[in-house]
């Protein structure tokens, strides 16, 4: 018989180098995971990402035990890496930075399975999309 189900919710986390330090530990203490027991858990995962930022998405389950899903980065992270910005603009008319057809297209392929799209060039567009609200030029039509 399979576990019941009590809650699942998502966090952010730098691969490898979690802490059970705000806002991670009280999120986790919240939703009845013991703390220390999942960042131990969380960085033997990601310690190939070396701080990297991740989603993460956690089950906790009737008894509080629990099981996590490590997702890809998130679109405006891989975005500002890739611009080499620090943030992204507050107004999407103004240009903080730019990547080209190519960076988008390795973003797409790299959060495929995250994305809900079909196709790698439907991906592409939606990576574009981000882009643009954060205020980063996309060089090149991706209507190619």
């Amino acid at each position: 018989m399979a576990k019941q189900i009590t809650k699942q919710f998502k966090i952010t986390a730098p691969g490898g180098q979690a802490t059970p330090a705000p806002p991670i530990g009280p999120a986790l203490g919240a939703n009845g995971i013991n703390p220390g027991q999942f960042i131990q858990a969380f960085n033997d995962r990601t310690k190939d990402l070396n701080g990297k930022v991740v989603g993460c998405l956690i089950t906790v389950f009737h008894d509080r035990s629990f099981d996590f899903e490590i997702k890809s980065s998130p679109a405006a992270v891989l975005l500002r890496d890739a611009a080499g910005v620090e943030k992204g603009s507050g107004n999407p008319l103004e240009i903080v930075g730019s990547v080209t057809r190519d960076q988008v297209r390795a973003i797409a392929e790299e959060k495929m399975n995250d994305l809900n799209s079909a196709t790698v060039e439907s991906a592409m567009r939606v990576i574009a999309g981000t882009a643009r609200s954060m205020g980063i030029e996309v060089e090149g039509s991706l209507n190619d």
